[in-house]
């Protein structure tokens, strides 16, 4: 059965760069040529959800004007992604902007721009009713995620990827995933992943924490931790959207949340063997058979 998911999100144009390491305070490093490419955390999990999930997917996001919105638009569309109740609004699309070192690291920083005009109304909730699974991020504005939490149908499961870190009002989510560091912030305190997860249970009935290459911690009833998948990373840009956009779709299936944690962070670990963020993202077969591997 193929689950409906509907992403609310953010669009950038990626602008990346390769470098032989992070450059320090106000320090120049020379990198390599640079690279365009289709991104933003909202987008790229709509991708994620759509091509290595196979999930019906719709997403909820704002463009302006310029060729970065069809740029962006095209490669949503590519990967089966709706983008037919989009925004348009006057501000410019949003862009990244990406330093990769040798060991795939990355560091970004984002000019939101239409992204942060970004609201819900209309046909936009109304598919937002229809979904199984409503994801969404935090680099939009909170009134954007906190509609789409309102908007979701009895049965329905509102998955919030608490990304970037930032101040977080109480938000109606069933699951929340976040990565170490972010856990660590919302929960106000430093510890385990395991007890992070405990903390974090006040916020949502279901987390996940992301921890790369050592896999996940999964808290629902019980606390338990999937081991990650062995590979050689080139370039992580993108891989815990992957790992939030599979997750989703799983969920929308009707799969487990451990069950869909796991295959998530089997198509993370793929995402990272590629460059790129919704290039690097497999396919649904490709998830498949590389799970099917055994390579934890």
């Amino acid at each position: 059965m193929t689950g409906r998911v509907v992403v609310v999100g953010s669009a950038n144009v990626d602008l990346v760069v390769g470098v032989p390491r992070h450059p320090g305070a106000g320090e120049t490093v020379l990198g390599g040529d640079l690279r365009r490419s289709p991104g933003g955390k909202g987008a790229n999990q709509a991708v994620a959800a759509a091509l290595a999930g196979g999930a019906e997917t719709t997403f909820l996001g704002a463009f302006g004007p310029g060729d970065g919105a069809g740029f962006l638009l095209s490669s949503l569309a590519k990967a089966g992604v709706r983008t037919d109740l989009v925004s348009r609004v006057d501000s410019a699309t949003g862009t990244a902007f990406i330093m990769v070192s040798p060991d795939g690291e990355n560091s970004i920083v984002v000019a939101p721009g239409a992204n942060s005009r970004l609201s819900l109304a209309g046909e936009q909730l109304e598919r937002i009713a229809a979904a199984d699974v409503v994801l969404a991020q935090l680099e939009i504005p909170l009134e954007a995620v906190t509609a789409a939490a309102a908007a979701r149908r009895p049965g329905a499961r509102m998955v919030l990827n608490a990304a970037p870190s930032r101040p977080l009002p109480e938000i109606d989510a069933d699951v929340l995933i976040v990565n170490e560091h972010e856990a660590a912030d919302l929960a106000g305190a430093s510890a385990a992943p395991e007890e992070l997860a405990r903390i974090l249970q006040r916020r949502a009935p279901a987390v996940v924490i992301t921890l790369g290459a050592a896999g996940c911690v999964v808290a629902e009833r019980e606390v338990a931790h999937l081991p990650g998948f062995r590979v050689s990373p080139v370039d992580t840009t993108g891989a815990g959207d992957t790992f939030c956009g599979v997750l989703a779709a799983a969920l929308a299936e009707g799969r487990p949340l451990r069950e869909a944690a796991e295959r998530a962070g089997a198509a993370a670990a793929l995402a990272v063997t590629r460059p790129g963020a919704q290039s690097a993202v497999p396919t649904v077969a490709e998830v498949a058979e590389f799970a099917a591997g055994g390579n934890t």
